[in-house]
């Protein structure tokens, strides 16, 4: 049985996770439109509904430079499995006023043929970061 998928380069999906979470932190929309295939979609947490990158970039980080000050994503440990990536990661969040927040969770990355995200599956408690920031 031949594999028909031909793997993309680790160090290309290491790459683009980078530029992903380099994305997050800059919270910069013009990454995105590097990074992402035209038909891509996010699914932030899982739950949500999913979006496109590039039709919802300019409003999603509005939003977010709306009301974070600052946005630090470590990760925490990578697994590299075909074209996609399992990143472990934690947020530390800054809030404009002042506040303080931390979260923990997991993104699934998925490259397409051509060295670009095709898909983001993110499983994290968004309600809990949240109340973190309010008052």
């Amino acid at each position: 049985m031949t594999n028909l998928t031909e793997h993309i380069p680790q160090e290309i999906i290491n790459q683009r996770v980078d530029e992903y979470f380099a994305s997050m932190e800059k919270m910069n929309a013009s990454i995105w439109q590097e990074i992402f295939a035209q038909d891509a979609t996010i699914q932030d947490p899982v739950g949500k509904p999913p979006f496109n990158p590039h039709e919802m970039a300019e409003k999603f980080f509005g939003f977010l430079g709306n009301f974070y000050e600052k946005i630090e994503l470590t990760k925490d440990q990578t697994y590299l499995a075909g074209n996609a990536a399992a990143v472990q990661w934690t947020m530390n969040i800054s809030s404009k006023q002042g506040r303080q927040a931390t979260s923990k969770g997991i993104s699934i990355i998925e490259l397409n043929q051509q060295g670009k995200i095709q898909q983001i599956s993110s499983y994290w408690d968004e309600p809990a970061l949240i109340k973190q920031l309010r008052p």
